[in-house]
Order: structure tokens, then C-alpha cells, then sequence
């Protein structure tokens, strides 16, 4: 569901797919070839929320901001992941389960091992892996990694366009 909220409509780019039980509220920009999952809620009810090109945002991601969140391009955001008021960069992976706190920046191609806490105010920088609760530096995102990262990336766009294509609600056979 996409609504309007206090005279802000959210705007979605071409060829993103968003999943009817999605919640898009308010102040949102979503841009082109996303792919949005089932029980996701993007409420941008008290600030603006950007979310770059090609970003994936699995199922039950909740991501709110008290003043902004910015999600750079090629992103993939865990399943049941928090994003709240943080600052994400280009092709950075947020692990399922993980949480970012307010003002949290998390630098480009960066990841977010699951379950992960980076907390308010911490700086993840570029090409580092952080892992934990709260979230420490593990070591770096070498060359091959990224190229791993890179094919996982092009599948949500691939995946965006066939369910735009080819998802089909049916109905349950009858049950005698």
C-alpha cells in the first residue's frame, strides 16, 4: 500500500516492484529498479527517506527517521532489518536482523553482518565488514567479495523485473 501523508506522496521510480503488503508512507522517494518486499514499511512520516537505484529492501525491513534516511544506490537491505534516521552509502549490504540507529552512517560497500547493532551516532567506514552487538570492525571488503556482492545486487534488479512481469495472485484450489 502506498499512501499520501500530510500533503507528501511518495514517489517510485521505473521498474521497481513493491509487494502489495508493502506500507510506503509519506515522504518517500524510492528510485528506479528497487525491489521492495513483502511486509516492508517505509514511513516517511516525519522526515524525507531516499532510497537510491537498483536498492533491494527484503521482507520486513521497517525503516523510519525522526529528520532523514538516505540509502545509496545498489544497496541490499536484510531481511527484518531496523533503518532508523541513519545514512547508508552505494552498495552497502545491512545483514538481516541488523539495526541502525539515529545519525548511524554506514560508508559504500560496506557490510553489516546479521544481527548487528551499529549504534546511534557510529561510522561505519567504506570497504569494512562490522559485526556485532554493538557492531566492531571485523576487516575489510576485499576485491572479491565485492565482485560477490556485485552479482547478489544484479539479481534484485533481475528479480524486480520478473515479478513485475510475472507475479500472478491466484487463488487456493477449492478443499472438499
Amino acid at each position: 500500500m502506498i499512501y499520501s501523508y500530510n500533503g507528501k506522496t511518495p514517489v517510485i521510480g521505473e521498474g521497481t516492484w513493491i509487494a502489495p503488503n508493502a506500507y510506503i508512507i509519506g515522504d518517500v522517494r524510492i528510485g528506479s529498479r528497487c525491489w521492495i518486499g513483502p511486509g516492508a514499511v517505509i514511513r516517511g512520516d516525519f522526515g524525507v527517506i531516499s532510497i537510491g537505484d537498483e536498492t533491494a529492501v527484503e521482507d520486513g525491513v521497517v525503516i523510519h527517521t525522526p529528520s532523514s534516511v538516505t540509502i545509496g544506490r545498489a544497496v541490499i537491505i536484510g531481511h527484518l532489518a531496523l533503518v532508523h534516521g541513519s545514512r547508508v552509502g552505494d552498495c552497502s549490504v545491512i545483514g538481516m536482523h541488523s539495526t541502525l540507529g539515529d545519525n548511524s552512517v554506514v560508508g559504500s560497500w560496506a557490510i553489516i553482518a546479521e544481527h548487528s547493532l551499529v549504534k546511534k551516532n557510529q561510522n561505519v567506514p567504506d570497504y569494512k565488514l562490522y559485526a556485532g552487538s554493538p557492531a566492531v570492525e571485523k576487516g575489510d571488503v576485499s576485491e572479491r567479495y565485492r565482485e560477490i556482492m556485485a552479482l547478489g545486487k544484479q539479481m534484485y534488479v533481475e528479480l524486480a523485473e520478473r515479478y513485475r512481469t510475472s507475479l500472478i495472485a491466484v487463488q487456493p484450489p477449492d478443499r472438499e
